[in-house]
């Protein structure tokens, strides 16, 4: 069993924030695959399990800031090593659009990853979605990362974006998963 975990804010009002781009991928996938979510509040997550039983979709219903309780308590159940666990982001240090995985690593400054550091190590996988734009610069990166997308980023994280994160997921699920920098705009 793997996990593919997408990082967000579980509020209505951070739907289509750059914060969310985990969910909105991991609701695209969904979506894609037919799948339905259910609230597994043991787990404080989203839940939704692929077909052939290899993975489950998760989205965390902590805050951003505490993914790595809900994401330890599922590994910990489901007996998962970090190892066979992705985690999908937005990445503001990434050009919007550009797609970056990793085997493991540090935060970076990201508090979602810390989290999940603090409690599963540093050795989960990583996917991360570049968000920086040119108003980056112009705003707090708070702010920015709590704004909401553009309908034109939207319709590049769907029809450019996903279909190369789709890959990278059945990379991961088929255990051929590479560290790889893939630019989209």
């Amino acid at each position: 069993m793997k996990l593919i975990v997408g990082l967000g804010n579980p509020e209505k009002r951070y739907d289509g924030t750059r914060h969310n781009t985990g969910f909105f991928i991991v609701d695209e996938f969904a979506a894609a695959e037919g799948l339905k979510w259910e609230s597994k509040s043991k787990f404080k997550a989203l839940v939704a399990e692929l077909p052939d039983k290899t993975a489950l979709l998760v989205k965390p219903t902590t805050y951003y800031n505490l993914v790595g309780e809900a994401v330890r308590a599922l590994a910990d159940f489901y007996k998962i090593p970090p190892e066979n666990i992705l985690i999908i982001h937005d990445e503001l240090a990434l050009p919007f659009g550009t797609i970056r995985t990793r085997e493991k690593g540090s935060d970076a400054g990201n508090n979602g990853i810390k989290s999940l550091n603090a409690h599963l190590g540093h050795t989960t996988k990583r996917l991360r979605i570049g968000t920086r734009n040119e108003r980056t610069e112009h705003m707090d990166a708070a702010d920015f990362v709590l704004a909401k997308f553009t309908p034109s980023e939207r319709t590049v994280l769907s029809e450019t974006v996903m279909p190369l994160v789709k890959t990278q997921v059945q990379k991961f699920l088929d255990g051929s998963f590479e560290v790889t920098k893939l630019v989209t705009s």
